[in-house]
């Protein structure tokens, strides 16, 4: 097998950009110093990329250059420093040099460590808008960042090689998504960023190979992220701006295919929520969450077609999505108070709750099981269980029932007593009692009773409406 190739360092692509003089633009950069633009001067030859670069740091000069803001890091203000600075290049320009260059502008606006040694997350926008050929139209990469170094200059080197990345793979790899992607990394670690959210627009990104939900995956699959969300209409989100001060409800499955059980189980878990946080659960968002392990079959991830079919299913049912690498709740229930501290509720059937006690989960933490399930409900978290009935002998179990060691039970019923767990009420239809997977047996196995199981879009627009026939 022949090795990977190797991509070139940060200099060297600095470098050999400003070599290639067809390629010249402009850098805007807010919060972090000049650190990208930085780059392109110490390679040498800057001159041949850079027509200006420019931070705005005081407010009212920003304002005055790019429109007042409410929030100065946000994508909003990334957008307008686009707006701003490509036309004025371009107009500048285009009629000097316009039929031999690629014109592009670089933007950033960014939150990093503060001397004050502040609580609040580092973290920044960055877009590129550019043209693939001369008098070509523009096109747009935008992008969320994480910096996770511990200190100012560190974020700052960090924010400055991403962005030479960025603006290498936007010039050479952007026929390859993956490399694209992968590239962004190059002389980084996840330890220092984390990418969780990018948009790409524009002729220069075929639509098939760019797709929004297929980017998000692949973020969350190639390790650059460790979670990726997007609403039901498709668009990708920016967990921060859309769940910061929102309440949350979270439904975690496979869905494959999504059942009359889940949607049950959602609703019942809803209609609790509501009840036990009144006004703090008022205009909740739900999300239905498939983790990294649940996208593998047999050992290998599943087909980019197979997640898009489910994708369309949930988005359908009018569904927001989270894809994430979280194998273990307490990760999850993190992820979800980074952004919000308004109530958040998280549904489960019984089998899924009693993972929660099997301490394989909580192996590298050093308080155990307790440590685990203190990080699950370290803020207003409320676990819902959904009661689970037994074919062989007609029960129905329910939390109090669960399958834990003689020693967790003291635990389990401390969490149930003090609200942490509350148990849904027992479903009136006995057909609801079917997991995904069963039904899933059952659509294999050419039982027509799966179809009385699931709702009509899967039946009508999932991939198995070709063996679906009518009902009732």
């Amino acid at each position: 097998m022949n090795p990977a190739p190797v991509r070139p360092g940060t200099l060297q692509k600095a470098l050999k950009m400003n070599l290639d003089h067809s390629i010249y633009g402009t850098f805007a950069e807010i919060g972090a110093g000049q650190e990208i633009a930085n780059w392109f001067f110490r390679a040498g030859g800057a001159s041949g990329t850079v027509a200006k670069s420019m931070s705005a740091y005081d407010m009212i000069v920003s304002d005055e250059i790019y429109g007042k803001a409410t929030r100065y890091v946000s994508r909003q203000r990334m957008c307008a420093m686009l707006g701003h600075e490509f036309p004025m290049l371009l107009q500048r320009l285009n009629t000097k040099r316009g039929t031999t260059t690629t014109f592009f502008t670089l933007a950033n606006t960014v939150r990093a460590k503060s001397f004050r040694d502040t609580k609040e997350e580092c973290h920044g926008w960055i877009g590129l808008r550019f043209q693939a050929e001369p008098l070509g139209p523009a096109n747009d990469i935008q992008l969320h960042v994480r910096l996770l170094d511990d200190s100012n200059s560190a974020q700052a080197e960090a924010l400055g090689i991403l962005g030479v990345n960025l603006l290498h793979a936007a010039f050479h790899l952007r026929d390859h998504p993956a490399a694209f992607l992968s590239s962004l990394l190059d002389d980084l670690n996840r330890k220092r960023v984390e990418i969780d959210m990018i948009d790409f627009s524009g002729s220069a990104f075929p639509a098939a190979a760019f797709q929004d939900r297929l980017m998000a995956l692949l973020l969350v699959r190639l390790g650059l992220a460790d979670a990726a969300l997007f609403g039901a209409d498709g668009e990708i989100w920016q967990a921060s701006d859309v769940l910061y001060n929102k309440p949350v409800l979270l439904k975690r499955g496979s869905f494959d295919p999504i059942t009359k059980l889940n949607l049950d189980m959602l609703e019942r878990g809803q209609a609790a929520f509501q009840a036990d946080f009144g006004d703090e659960a008022k205009d909740n968002i739900e999300i239905l969450e498939i983790t990294m392990h649940n996208l593998l079959a047999s050992g290998a991830e599943v087909a980019d077609s197979d997640f898009l079919a489910r994708a369309d299913i949930l988005q359908g049912l009018g569904k927001n999505m989270l894809i994430s690498r979280y194998a273990e709740f307490h990760r999850v229930s993190n992820y979800l108070s980074r952004h919000t501290h308004k109530p958040v509720g998280i549904v489960l059937g019984l089998p899924l709750f009693e993972e929660l006690f099997n301490e394989r989960w909580c192996a590298d933490l050093e308080g155990g099981l307790l440590e685990a399930f203190g990080r699950l409900f370290k803020n207003q978290v409320r676990v819902y269980v959904y009661p689970k009935g037994e074919p062989m002998t007609g029960c129905i179990l329910g939390a109090e029932d669960a399958r834990v060691t003689p020693e967790q039970k003291h635990l389990l019923r401390y969490l149930i007593e003090t609200n942490c767990v509350r148990a849904l009420e027992e479903p009136k239809q006995d057909f609801l009692f079917r997991t995904s997977a069963e039904v899933r047996d059952m659509i294999h196995a050419r039982d027509p009773q799966w179809q009385s199981l699931v709702p009509d879009i899967v039946r009508q627009q999932g991939p198995w409406k070709e063996i679906a026939q009518p009902v009732g």
